[in-house]
């Protein structure tokens, strides 16, 4: 019988979290409900044992997986779900552009950018949670490469990789009046100069975008 994939999951308690964006020079304020994000970033033993699809470039079972769209990652989500026996979070349209999110499902899904800058501050306020080369894979240490999953120091609630190694995929629009489509991607990557590994640094991609440095982390809303 083949096993199931199985998550490690943080739990956050709800709190509020203050967002930035140098672009717009807009803050904002957003109040949380408890919710779990995963402590890795999902990896590509994980990915190819629900998918049965190895997309990324580098390839080992604990490094990270890259190479996915945002499309990817909501797929892998509602395929996650159906495996634990939970609802799926998400609802795509036949026509493979619209998708529908279902805030009363119990299913794995992408955290909000709010939920992901939350989780990395650990309850710090400056730009990072720790010394970047104690928390991060970046340029400056890298060498130029992906690393596996959990070999730098989480933060103070345990979460791995929050900076550095791959961008995480949010479930947010970046800005639909300039940037349409566009999602959110949050946390710096390996090839990344160190301006970028911060806990508000904000980036946007087409849901379609798929390259090396980007990956993804799950999220599951906590009822009752």
């Amino acid at each position: 019988m083949e096993s199931k994939a199985q998550v490690e999951m943080v739990s956050v308690q709800a709190g509020r979290v203050s967002l930035s964006d140098r672009r717009t020079r807009r803050t904002w304020s957003v109040d949380l409900e408890p919710y779990a994000l995963s402590a890795f970033p999902v990896t590509q033993g994980l990915y190819a044992q629900l998918t049965g699809r190895r997309p990324s470039t580098a390839q080992g079972d604990r490094l990270p997986v890259e190479g996915v769209s945002w499309w990817d990652a909501v797929r892998f989500c509602n395929a996650l779900s159906q495996q634990s026996g939970c609802t799926p979070a998400y609802r795509l349209h036949p026509d493979g552009e619209g998708i529908e999110w279902d805030a009363d499902a119990d299913g794995y899904r992408l955290p909000t950018e709010a939920e992901w800058e939350h989780a990395c501050r650990a309850g710090t306020d400056g730009p990072r949670y720790g010394t970047l080369d104690e928390i991060a894979w970046y340029r400056g240490n890298s060498d130029e490469r992906i690393h596996d999953v959990g070999g730098k120091r989480p933060n103070a609630w345990g979460f791995h990789d929050m900076l550095g190694n791959v961008w995480d995929w949010c479930w947010d629009i970046y800005d639909a009046e300039v940037y349409g489509t566009y999602r959110v991607l949050r946390g710096g990557g390996w090839f990344d100069e160190q301006w970028s590994c911060r806990a508000s640094a904000r980036r946007r991609s087409h849901p379609t975008f798929q390259v090396d440095d980007v990956g993804f982390r799950v999220a599951r809303s906590v009822f009752g």
